[in-house]
């Protein structure tokens, strides 16, 4: 009986085993198309070329067990990126420590953490669970907290409970941080787990990380992120700080600008955002990558006009918008989403023309570039559309845009993301034309019902403000022409209780307070005004508006702490102030005749470059029938079509005749140099990749499609080629 059991014993051990073994395999695919990962789907996405040393990321070290330096190096780099929420460039770290250690649990730990709330994060993480005990308990305690919050329970009947999950890791992380008091990245972790919504707790994590670190990027990132919109003076030194120390990544110099909008500080704000938006443009210049590639870029670009509104810039704040609409379209990535660059240019545009009082441009149809279609764009188009024919005091036109804009109330109802917009629009274009009337009462109360609504609704986040205007700015306006000044000053104090140092605010209080008699509070606004508009262009009403009010004073900065001066401070540092199609890298290949070809040959033409994999690949076959198919349109928009591959030029000689009546120019790249140089390789597993790739009349990328498939979108291209000829870049 007992040798029974043994020979049981053995046997289970060596099943254990032969399972252990499988599972210590990275994933597979099974037989992948040429292009895609070898190592399964999770890695088709992301970055498929290997690391560089980014300047000015900070620095973070999270020991793991590894016997390979470069590892322990490329992981530590990895984990600083994920506290800036550079995700991307985490995961290309991440990935080269793949590549050199492919067995690493910690790795996968980290992979999964740069695809978080994708299934890429769950493909990477099962692949650190199979791992885990083949790590110290405090790294397998890492893999545990994540994989408590991310992996589904596959034995629950229902999804799972975010809020039980969340529990679970978090109280991981809490053993693993009292286990090992010298851990500071499992408290920077636990402190980004618990911000927003332990606010002292996280505060108190954070001053943990500081005492011994004071320079810890993630300490600084979490803080400004749980005090912002709570408190954010609570987040001021770490604002300062936060951009100091991590001058090389976007979203760490735009963040301290939120905390810097919402006390006021306009002109720290402008020098954070205008940073960020530099050093990202400078990054996609650097990386081949473009507007849409970057996940915070349309944020910080519309968020810094709205910054130089408050500065009273409209210049800057136009230039701005009109950047992100001028930028690349993309059918993935910048699409008609409310979010999309293209759509923050939109809302920006318009935003600062109503601000500014550019009726007529807001009017022309040229202008502002409404969307055909799209609900959010026939809303608002109704809506600002209204706003300057009463400005313009044509009433019977202003009707006519209110009807429209009411015409749409059926429609709306059936979105729940603009119904909140179209009621304070709707309330608030009512008010204005009912004043407009003489109907100043009835005007005054749909006003104010809109101001508070648009109140509310800012002051849960305004990230910057949805709404184009402060309506209770608005509305002391209203009740300034209705000869009300004491309800005017408390509609402008209120205003500048959602907006603080709001110029548009301390104008209408300048002019209450002096109709009040109320000298003292009137030279308090003025001077604050004064400060904030030192460097405003000419001609804002607002500005112009209070001081005629008779009221003079000395600028003074009402806000919590000291500014530098935007306008005096240097950004070039950061990069370029303006995006523009880049210089495109070398392209020296061989025709099928063995002749050398460049970009050169081609300067004054359009070109449509496709990286493909060779005619072994149908995919890539398919696609370059299906552009060349559009041989019509290619020559209208002056286009010449180069297809580029490893074969050798006697076999694309042989391809060209099969091909028959296409414009394809055939071309050879020797050992993939180009394809390194243009990004259609994969470093990690040194394989090539599908591209396909705008490049103007002057030799710029201007559009790029890089990765495992082959984008045959035609029609696409053809509307993105006619517009790239349209802008003036």
């Amino acid at each position: 009986m007992r040798s029974r059991n043994t020979a049981h014993l053995i046997l289970f051990a060596l099943l254990s085993f032969w399972l252990g073994s499988l599972s210590a395999q990275p994933p597979a695919a099974t037989d992948p198309k040429l292009g895609h990962s070898h190592l399964g789907t999770a890695f088709d996405q992301g970055p498929r070329q290997k690391p560089w040393i980014i300047p000015g990321i900070g620095e973070a070290h999270l020991p793991i067990t590894t016997h390979n330096p470069e590892v322990q190096f490329w992981f530590d780099r990895g984990v600083t990126l994920l506290h800036s929420f550079w995700y991307y460039e985490a995961e290309r770290a991440f990935r080269w420590c793949n590549k050199l250690e492919p067995e690493n649990a910690m790795v996968y730990w980290g992979l999964a953490r740069s695809a978080m709330y994708s299934e890429r994060a769950h493909d990477f993480l099962r692949e650190a669970v199979k791992r885990k005990n083949n790590v110290t308990e405090r790294e397998r305690l890492y893999i545990e907290s994540l994989a408590a919050s991310e992996l589904p329970d596959p034995y629950q009947d229902r999804p799972t409970d975010n809020n039980r999950s969340g529990r679970e890791s978090r109280a991981i992380l809490e053993t693993l941080c009292v286990r090992y008091p010298d851990d500071m990245e499992a408290r920077a972790f636990l402190a980004l787990d618990t911000m927003g919504g332990e606010r002292y707790g996280a505060e108190m994590i954070i001053r943990e990380i500081l005492a011994k670190l004071p320079d810890h990027p993630g300490a600084h990132h979490y803080r400004i992120h749980n005090w912002d919109y709570n408190a954010p003076e609570q987040a001021l030194v770490s604002a300062r700080r936060y951009g100091e120390i991590v001058p090389g990544i976007g979203h760490a110099l735009h963040m301290p600008g939120h905390i810097y909008s919402i006390v006021g500080m306009w002109n720290e704000a402008a020098i954070s955002m205008d940073a960020a938006t530099r050093a990202e443009k400078q990054y996609m210049k650097d990386s081949l990558t473009f507007p849409f590639n970057n996940w915070n870029y349309g944020h910080n670009r519309y968020y810094l006009s709205y910054i130089q509104e408050q500065l009273g810039m409209p210049t800057a704040a136009i230039f701005g918008s009109k950047q992100l609409i001028d930028a690349p379209k993309d059918p993935k990535e910048n699409t008609d989403e409310w979010r999309s660059p293209h759509s923050y240019g939109i809302a920006s545009l318009s935003r600062a023309l109503v601000r500014f009082e550019h009726w007529d441009e807001i009017l022309d149809g040229k202008t502002i570039p409404w969307r055909d279609g799209l609900l959010l764009d026939k809303m608002n188009r109704a809506y600002f559309e209204a706003r300057a024919w009463i400005a313009k005091t044509d009433l019977r036109k202003a009707e006519k845009s209110l009807a429209a804009h009411a015409a749409l109330k059926a429609e709306i109802e059936k979105d729940k993301q603009l119904v909140e917009m179209y009621t304070i629009e709707s309330l608030e274009i009512k008010g204005r034309l009912a004043i407009a009337n003489d109907e100043t009462i009835r005007g005054l109360g749909w006003l104010a019902e809109a101001a508070q609504k648009e109140f509310d609704m800012q002051r849960r986040y305004a990230d910057p403000p949805f709404y184009p205007e402060s309506l209770y700015n608005a509305l002391g306006e209203a009740y300034l022409t209705a000869r009300s000044p004491l309800l005017a000053a408390q509609a402008f104090e209120k205003a500048l209780d959602l907006t603080k140092m709001d110029y548009f605010a301390l104008s209408g209080l300048v002019r209450s307070y002096a109709a009040l008699g109320e000298r003292a509070k009137a030279e308090d606004a003025m001077a604050k005004l004064l400060f904030v508009t030192a460097d405003s262009e000419p001609g804002i009403r607002a500005i112009d508006s209070a001081k005629a009010a008779g009221i003079s004073a000395t600028p003074r900065d009402g806000s919590p702490g000291a500014q530098r001066n935007y306008l005096r401070t240097s950004l070039e540092k950061y990069g370029p102030e303006k995006w523009e199609p880049y210089a495109a890298p070398t392209l020296d290949v061989r025709d099928a005749s063995g002749k050398r070809v460049t970009l050169e040959d081609y300067r004054g033409k359009n070109v449509l470059l496709v990286y493909y994999l060779g005619q072994e690949c149908a995919h890539c076959m398919e696609q370059l029938h299906k552009l060349g198919k559009m041989k019509d349109d290619w020559a209208r928009l002056d286009t010449v079509l180069l297809a580029v591959s490893s074969q050798a030029p006697d076999k694309n000689a042989k391809a060209i005749k099969e091909m028959g009546d296409l414009p394809w120019r055939l071309l050879s790249d020797d050992h993939h140099v180009n394809a390194q140089r243009w990004h259609s390789y994969d470093d990690f597993e040194e394989i090539e990749l599908h591209s396909t790739i705008l490049i103007d009349k002057k030799g710029r990328v201007y559009w790029g499609r890089f990765g495992s498939d082959p984008f045959s979108d035609a029609d696409f291209l053809v509307k993105q080629i006619e517009r790239m000829n349209s802008l003036d870049l």
